[in-house]
Order: structure tokens, then C-alpha cells, then sequence
């Protein structure tokens, strides 16, 4: 049987996908470069010879879903409903979900925190100038979608959810009636 050759590009591309799967389920501090090897299906060494450190293995991945959530918006319109309806599409994406809040749990490390920092500004900036929202708008349409990130992570909300208890229902409720497209 032979092996399939992969590009370098194609490689990383490899490694970069194992790492979100990898780090979404360990964080940055429960996460090895041996785990992400594994995964990947390559040596240890070889992903220390691509990406010099775990760090910037890690910020491949957090960079790749926020390259993820950008893309989604871009291609969904230029209204905050639109986005948001990516959004939701969004959220069926666990691993990316997971690997974001990995990126801001791990921002007290410097060079971690300065690039989630950077592509915070850069989707808070996509929503409001591709929509024309104002500064309020963006920031109640950023933290509903952290709001529910949180609850998709914590299964409140989302195909995998469990049985919902009244607070789940209420605080889910008063975001569908605060996001519902007048008729």
C-alpha cells in the first residue's frame, strides 16, 4: 500500500486541524505537541520543526477559527439578522466554539492574548462596518454570541442540549425575543 505524499502547505494544513481538535478538548495548558502529533498522524518533532513551539501551534488554531467566524460573516450579508443567522450556524461547530474560549482563557499569556486581542477587533470591526451598526449594536450582537457560545459549550443550547430547567428557558426565551425579526 503506498503512502500518500502530502505538500508542506498541506501538512500544516493537517497539523493545524489536529491541533483545533487537540486544544479544543485540552485547552492550551492541558494540551502537548505529542498530543496534536498523534492526531495528526505525524512525530512530535516534526510539528516542533513546522511551528517552532506549542504556542504557535496553539495560535494556528485560534487563527483558524477566527478565520472561520470572519469568513461566516463576510458571506452572510450586511445586516445584523444575517450575521447572526451564520452565527447560528456557527454554534453546531463545537470544536470551534471550544477552541475559542481556549484562546481567551489562555490570553494571559502575552503573545497568545495579543493575537486573540487582534482578531477580536478585527471581527468586532467586520460586524460593524459591514452592517452599519452602531458601537451599542455591535457590542449587544458580540456579547449575545458570546452569551450563547457559552451556552452551546455548556450544552444549554445547541442539537446536543440537555433537558432545559426554567433558567435555560429564560435566559434562551429573552434571547430569541430580543433577536426576532419583526414581521
Amino acid at each position: 500500500m503506498s503512502r500518500i505524499r502530502l505538500t508542506a502547505a498541506e501538512r500544516s494544513a493537517q497539523m493545524v486541524a489536529a491541533a483545533v481538535t487537540a486544544f479544543s478538548a485540552g485547552g492550551y495548558a492541558g494540551t502537548t505537541t505529542d498530543d496534536v502529533a498523534k492526531l495528526a498522524n505525524v512525530s512530535q518533532p516534526y510539528v516542533i520543526r513546522l511551528f517552532g513551539t506549542k504556542q504557535r501551534l496553539f495560535i494556528a488554531g485560534f487563527e483558524q477559527a477566527a478565520d472561520r467566524i470572519e469568513e461566516a460573516f463576510r458571506d452572510a450579508g450586511t445586516d445584523l439578522p444575517q450575521l447572526a443567522s451564520a452565527y447560528d450556524r456557527l454554534l453546531a461547530e463545537r470544536e470551534l466554539l471550544a477552541m475559542l474560549l481556549h484562546g481567551f482563557a489562555a490570553s494571559s499569556e502575552p503573545e497568545i492574548g495579543e493575537v486573540v486581542r487582534e482578531r477580536f477587533g478585527r471581527i468586532y470591526r467586520l460586524v460593524k462596518d459591514s452592517t452599519g451598526a452602531s458601537a451599542d449594536e455591535t457590542r449587544t450582537f458580540l456579547a449575545t454570541g458570546m452569551l450563547l457560545t457559552v451556552l452551546a459549550s455548556i450544552r444549554v443550547d445547541g442539537p446536543d442540549a440537555v433537558p432545559p430547567t426554567p433558567w435555560m428557558s429564560e435566559i434562551l426565551g429573552s434571547i430569541r425575543a430580543a433577536t426576532a425579526q419583526p414581521e
